[in-house]
């Protein structure tokens, strides 16, 4: 796969994994420690690539193929919550009840769906050899639901119930904050 790298710098990669069921999908957008090939090199998240992006609380988008058009949620109105964990980046979304979302959630029930991306500008990043980078800190931008091929294939979204949606959110927080 060819990275995708636009003029100001915002780079996007791809992984799969994600679960849906009732009007939630819930997963990892991102995972750490996991190579994935992109173009002529291998790339790593490193734990804590997020921590000062998440921490800053900017407005963070969660679109289709990132697409702005095809948006889902974000984080400044709640209906997209993202936190960092021992194994990368989870997300929880409420799913609009707009065409496009009861789309995203029939195919994600269906498993149709490629997986999970998300676009970011890389503020540290190590070179450990030519063919070796491992991004250190990011400033995240949105995630994406792909439709095919992701990079990272470790990803995850699946469908959540309202009521386990928001049982295993208040789990997966506390873990975080212990």
């Amino acid at each position: 796969m060819v990275p995708a790298r636009f003029p100001n710098g915002t780079e996007r990669r791809f992984a799969t994994e994600y679960r849906a069921a009732g009007r939630k999908l819930e997963g990892y957008a991102a995972v750490f420690g996991e190579a994935a090939r992109i173009g002529g090199f291998s790339e790593v998240i490193q734990p804590g690539a997020f921590s000062r992006s998440l921490a800053a609380a900017t407005d963070i988008l969660a679109l289709v193929d990132h697409d702005p058009g095809r948006l889902l949620g974000r984080t400044s109105s709640g209906t997209l919550r993202l936190a960092a964990d021992s194994r990368g980046l989870t997300f929880s979304l409420d799913v609009p009840d707009t065409a496009l979302g009861r789309d995203m959630l029939a195919l994600a029930e269906r498993r149709d769906l490629g997986g999970m991306s998300f676009s970011f500008i890389a503020k540290r990043d190590l070179w450990p050899s030519a063919d070796k980078r491992e991004l250190v800190d990011v400033d995240l931008l949105e995630v994406s639901i792909v439709q095919a091929h992701p990079a990272y294939a470790g990803t995850s979204v699946a469908a959540r119930s309202a009521g386990q949606a928001g049982a295993a959110w208040r789990r997966r927080l506390v873990e975080v904050l212990a």
